[in-house]
């Protein structure tokens, strides 16, 4: 793949992760149901609940941000596929498509359970399925967030790999993903990435992605490495 979009798509951070062994049964359910487990379920718990309804289903979306480093993305296609899910893992494909290219097919948004919340890390991978130099990169959340918001500031491991490959502007990342469970009007996915200089980096960035979860698409491809 083209080497020069791996590290300009890379520096983003959109994300994958750890292949799981074997595919989990897809999760079902409805906004109600959500609502149900959400009632006695931690923020945390609530959002990995409203996400799993989504599993086994494909969407599209567009960038909706307006950072000049993104241009190229203005107008991409873009798909999100819910295409594992577990009780402590739920795995995002992430897929982009930009004009005249083929399909980038190499992230895959990874949302696990920890003991004290969750976490997002991101698997990038080439197309023959070896990992890239710079992924699984990510953090924890710092707070209890909320059942449709969760937010991950970069972590120790991440911050010394963005270092190490010369991503010095990453290190004080910060992802949001937001999530509406099926069946909510307007349901909608969000993916963000987000530096500011109040939070010690040399210069803004905004990077924000939706998608519609109110209509499904056909799932594509897996992601690569993970056939």
């Amino acid at each position: 793949m083209n080497i020069t979009l791996t590290r300009a798509l890379a520096l983003p951070a959109f994300g994958s992760a750890l292949i799981l062994a074997g595919c989990a049964e897809p999760a079902t359910g409805t906004a109600d149901q959500a609502a149900e487990q959400a009632d006695d379920a931690s923020p945390q718990d609530a959002f990995f609940a409203a996400l799993s309804t989504h599993c086994g289903k494909a969407y599209s979306g567009s960038l909706v941000s307006e950072d000049e480093a993104d241009a190229d993305f203005v107008g991409a296609e873009m798909l999100m596929y819910v295409s594992e899910c577990s009780d402590d893992r739920i795995a995002v494909p992430f897929h982009v498509k930009l004009d005249g290219a083929d399909w980038d097919r190499s992230r895959t948004w990874l949302i696990t359970r920890t003991e004290d919340g969750l976490r997002l890390k991101h698997d990038h991978r080439h197309e023959d399925g070896t990992s890239d130099a710079v992924t699984m990169y990510g953090g924890d959340t710092a707070d209890d967030g909320s059942a449709a918001a969760q937010s991950f500031p970069v972590d120790d491991f991440s911050i010394e790999m963005f270092e190490r490959e010369g991503l010095d502007v990453s290190v004080t990342n910060v992802w949001t993903v937001e999530v509406d469970a099926a069946g909510t009007p307007d349901a909608r996915y969000v993916y963000q990435l987000k530096r500011t200089v109040e939070g010690g980096a040399p210069e803004p960035r905004d990077f924000r992605v939706e998608f519609d979860l109110t209509t499904e698409v056909e799932a594509p491809p897996p992601a690569w490495g993970w056939e």
